[in-house]
């Protein structure tokens, strides 16, 4: 219980700052009663809550944030853990997360860990126990990390995993649809008339990679199509690999007339390469990226890319972590509403292949 809360609001008795005895007993409950409604326990009657929410606007109360964190016995924080090499996947999340949380009391806190060292679950657990989390929300690749899952469940904080494919449980898990938005993206090339489709593939070890690149397979082999090793392209979500990839791609001997490429950083690495070379997009050249991030309608022709709902995966992950501290709008998780779908987004950098 958060005793002897003050704020700077309305004046209770005397002139004096409101505390929670003034709260107590203007709505004629006990003190504890008042602590489990500002602390949003679910064991109250409507007509307690609507008593002592009434009585708090009244009197102008405000908690304590430090008393009520140590009632709690633990920061008002959520904790967001990431190894990302795209920062505005980072940021994109982070938007949606702070979106969800901004009328609560909690506060993010972003932690970046090295997914390589072999201290990353001694680090990750110094961390929590010095900063006690209410939940920590994990990004990929850590995300699939089950280690790490573990670690958050032994500590008792809660946990959520973002993903290109479910991870975990409905409560633990917030994923999105990689492999069949991708599929639906190189039919589409397929059916424009595109025969030879390059690919820039992902980081080796990321879930995300994996999916976008069974996807691309799935789409076409349904057509009767292969991937040749020449047109296969490493990649690792920076310009600089898309650059690599185009050189690569566009100086073969016969070159291909579309190209998928696992993010929007690198289809800008390629489209800079296909300038440079004079090969028109999309009237030679069409170009699909994934994430349908600022740098797609930020570059000439804009990119037809895949939306990945990255913000709104941020959302639904804090409500998903806690929810009991988000007021009554906040949902229960369950599979449907952890899972959200991608999108394709048409724009200019795609047409059929040209006349050969």
């Amino acid at each position: 219980m958060a005793a002897q809360d003050k704020g700077p609001g309305g004046k209770g008795p005397g002139g004096k700052q409101p505390t929670i005895n003034d709260v107590a007993a203007l709505a004629g409950v006990s003190k504890k009663t008042v602590s489990r409604v500002i602390n949003r326990s679910e064991f109250l009657t409507d007509k307690t809550r609507t008593a002592v929410e009434q009585a708090i606007e009244q009197l102008g109360f405000v908690p304590n944030p430090q008393a009520r964190a140590l009632a709690f016995r633990r920061n008002f924080l959520i904790a967001l853990l990431h190894d990302n090499p795209n920062a505005q996947t980072v940021l994109n999340f982070q938007r949606g997360v702070l979106d969800a949380i901004k009328d609560s009391d909690l506060a993010l806190l972003v932690r970046p860990v090295d997914r390589g060292s072999d201290k990353l679950l001694d680090d990750v657990r110094t961390f929590l126990e010095k900063q006690r989390p209410i939940g920590a929300m994990l990004l990929p690749p850590i995300s699939e990390n089950d280690d790490l899952a573990r670690l958050c469940e032994d500590l008792g904080v809660r946990y959520v995993r973002i993903g290109s494919a479910p991870l975990d449980d409905a409560k633990h898990c917030i994923s999105s649809n990689d492999r069949e938005v991708v599929a639906e993206a190189v039919r589409g090339l397929v059916e424009l008339g595109h025969r030879r489709i390059g690919f820039v593939r992902g980081p080796a070890g990321f879930r995300s990679a994996a999916e976008r690149e069974k996807g691309f397979r799935e789409a076409l082999a349904e057509a009767g199509l292969d991937l040749p090793p020449e047109l296969n392209a490493p990649g690792n979500y920076r310009y600089t690999a898309g650059v690599e990839a185009g050189e690569t791609l566009l100086s073969l001997a016969a070159p291909p007339t579309a190209i998928f490429c696992s993010n929007d950083e690198m289809a800008a690495g390629v489209m800079s390469v296909a300038h440079g070379k004079s090969i028109k997009v999309p009237g030679e050249l069409s170009i699909i990226g994934f994430d349908d991030s600022p740098t797609a309608t930020h570059i000439w022709p804009a990119l037809s890319t895949v939306r990945w709902p990255i913000r709104e995966m941020g959302v639904r992950a804090a409500q998903t972590l806690v929810p009991d501290f988000l007021g009554p709008g906040a949902k229960a998780a369950d599979e449907a509403s952890t899972i959200l779908a991608s999108t394709f987004v048409a724009r200019q950098s795609v047409a059929p292949p040209p006349a050969r």
